[in-house]
This record gives structure tokens, C-alpha cells and sequence, in this order.
């Protein structure tokens, strides 16, 4: 059984109780979190809210960084659609520079897949990562792609997070199955929950946070009002997930990764959701902040 989220009403009590405050830029960044002091460093404030810009994937990358901005995080994992593989790096290095002039940040990239067991392959991506500033590739492969995935992960010093996919994914539809074959692998090599997917293979997200420890690399979030349904996607706040469970979880453990609001619903008008999403996973962790001072 999920454990019952946080009431709507109640919900929207506590969000009001700190709305001046999250608007105030000290205070937001308790909620989202302030960005690292250096490449890779753990994070020492709370969880990181940020967007996997695959939701918003029908608007070109210039669009989307303006809606970025009004989501209020600086985080951001890019998707091809934002920044094809297609281009030079000289192209890519212009486009990081666009993402970083608008104050955003560039967490991640993906998901990429790595589609052949070869060098050439496998490097291309990790040379379009590098040019990007990518410090995490959010990707999926065949298991024996793994390996070499690996030797790449160490020579460019970039992580590398595997995907969890739901009960369509025939290589790796659950997190555990994600780290039963990475556990052997280098410590650059993980996994990225994504908790919907998770879900609906029926895994415990709570518990599989927990048992990846460090190996939980990065996070995508959703949320389903039905648990197996992948076409039952809501708002975050709406749905069944254990939201508040997952991240007293994630600050107990000191995650030093990102969660990204991956919003795969409402594709031509995804602002709306997309804020009230995060302004529930603010809310809840705005609430366990204001619970942890009290005590």
C-alpha cells in the first residue's frame, strides 16, 4: 500500500503559510537548493527541484528556457529535442552558452540511448555530453552495452544513470534491475528512478531510494492516480505516489542528485501542471524543513 500523500487542503494551507517566503530568493533556494560549489560536490541544503526538459518538448529550446525560468529552478536536463546530437560542437557549445545566459544550469542530459556496443557509438554521445557541460548522462542500453559504457564513464569523468523504464522495458523496467547490473560497475555508473515507471513495476520507491543509496544518481518524478496505469498521469500531488515518504527518504540519505519534474502529460500547455507540481514538491518539503527546526 502507498502511503496516503499530504491532503490537498491541507496542502494548500501550507503553501500559502510560505508563500512570501519562497518568493524571497534566500528562502527559495532552502526549497530547491543552491547550486553546487564545485563540479560534483555534494549538495549540504536539501533536495534540488528541477525539469527534465523533455516536458516540453513541443516548443523550441529558446521557448523552453523562458518557461524554465518561470518555474523558478535553475536545474535543468536537457533532451535531444533541445539540443540535437546532430550538432557541431561548436553549435553545442553555442547553445550551452544560451542555457547558462539565461541563468539556468545544465545538470544532465537525456535520455540518450546507447543503441550499438561500440566505441564509436558510445563516444559520440559522451563527446556531445562533454561539449554540453553535461556532468550526468541519463541514459538506457542493451546490459552488455554496460562495459564499454563504463570505460567511457571513467575516461570522460562523466556519470552516467540508467533508466528504469515500467514493465514495457525489457531489459530494465524496475530500479533493481538497474542495479543488479550496475553494483559491479565504477561508482560513475547508476542509476536515474524514474517513479512512475518504477511504480507501475511495482516497486517500492521509498525502498528502492534507500537500497541504490549511492548508486541513485538521479530522479525523475511523476505522478499516476493509478498505480499500473501509465496513462493515469497527473499533476504531481494528485496521484498515489508516496511523494513526501520519497523525500524524507532522499534528505535522510543526503541525495546529492537531482529531482527533475519529467511532466509527460498535457504536451501543448504543460506551464500549469507543471507548477502546480512543483509547487506541491515544495510544499512538502517546505513542510518537513519547518518540521525538522521545530524539533
Amino acid at each position: 500500500m502507498f502511503e496516503h500523500q499530504l491532503p490537498r487542503r491541507s496542502f494548500l494551507k501550507m503553501t500559502a503559510a510560505f508563500a512570501g517566503a519562497v518568493m524571497h530568493p534566500d528562502a527559495a533556494r532552502a526549497f530547491v537548493g543552491a547550486p553546487m560549489t564545485r563540479r560534483g560536490a555534494p549538495r549540504t541544503d536539501g533536495v534540488r527541484l528541477g525539469i527534465a526538459s523533455y516536458s516540453l518538448r513541443k516548443f523550441p529550446r529558446d521557448k523552453a528556457i523562458e518557461m524554465i525560468k518561470q518555474l523558478r529552478t535553475p536545474y535543468v536536463n536537457l533532451k535531444s529535442v533541445h539540443l540535437p546530437y546532430e550538432l557541431t560542437p561548436q553549435q553545442i557549445a553555442d547553445a550551452r552558452r544560451e542555457v547558462e545566459a539565461a541563468g539556468l544550469q545544465i545538470v544532465g542530459g537525456g535520455t540518450i540511448t546507447f543503441g550499438k556496443d561500440a566505441d564509436e557509438d558510445v563516444q559520440h554521445y559522451f563527446d556531445y555530453a562533454k561539449a554540453a557541460g553535461m556532468p550526468l548522462i541519463v541514459g538506457t542500453c542493451a546490459p552488455n552495452v554496460l562495459p564499454r559504457i563504463e570505460r567511457f564513464a571513467k575516461r570522460y569523468d562523466i556519470k552516467v544513470a540508467i533508466h528504469n523504464h515500467g514493465p514495457e522495458d525489457k531489459n530494465f523496467p524496475s530500479p533493481y534491475d538497474v542495479l543488479n547490473r550496475v553494483r559491479d560497475l565504477d561508482a560513475r555508473v547508476g542509476l536515474c528512478m524514474d517513479i512512475g515507471h518504477a511504480t507501475r513495476a511495482g516497486t517500492d520507491i521509498v525502498k528502492a531510494a534507500a537500497d541504490a543509496g549511492p548508486r541513485l544518481l538521479d530522479i525523475h518524478a511523476k505522478d499516476l492516480r493509478n498505480a499500473n496505469a501509465k496513462e493515469s498521469q497527473c499533476v504531481v500531488g494528485e496521484g498515489v505516489l508516496p511523494i513526501p515518504a520519497l523525500f524524507r527518504q532522499l534528505e535522510a540519505m543526503r541525495y546529492p542528485g537531482y529531482v527533475n519534474l519529467e511532466y509527460e502529460i498535457d504536451a501543448d500547455d504543460p506551464l500549469p501542471g507543471m507548477k502546480q507540481s512543483l509547487a506541491y514538491m515544495r510544499g512538502v518539503l517546505a513542510g518537513e524543513h519547518a518540521s525538522a527546526a521545530s524539533s
